[in-house]
């Protein structure tokens, strides 16, 4: 019986790397151009643009380096912030237009 091929392991990137490939594919006029440059397969990197546009690799805290994920709180608790008050000012806006008929 012949020996069966050894299965080949597949390569992994670490964020940063990841990063950089979408930075690339970003500015560059052909995302299969860039995975040329980087030597790695076109559909891995539009499979990592589609990742980057869903919300949950924004969700994903443990691929983003510790600033951007800081920066990344600070952002979403603003974001609740700012959702509150806009509540609080319709809400006032709803009591304030009411007309009192004496």
């Amino acid at each position: 019986m012949k020996d069966s091929p050894q299965p080949t392991k597949r390569r992994r990137y670490d964020a940063p790397f990841r990063a950089e490939a979408l930075r690339l594919a970003g500015e560059s006029r052909s995302t299969q151009a860039a995975a040329r440059a980087l030597n790695i397969s076109p559909k891995l990197l539009y499979k990592w643009q589609k990742e980057a546009l869903t919300p949950v690799a924004a969700a994903r805290g443990a691929d983003l380096d510790p600033a951007t994920a800081a920066e990344l709180r600070q952002l979403r608790a603003l974001s609740r912030r700012q959702a509150q008050e806009l509540a609080i000012l319709k809400k006032a806006i709803a009591i304030f237009s009411q007309t009192d008929d004496l």
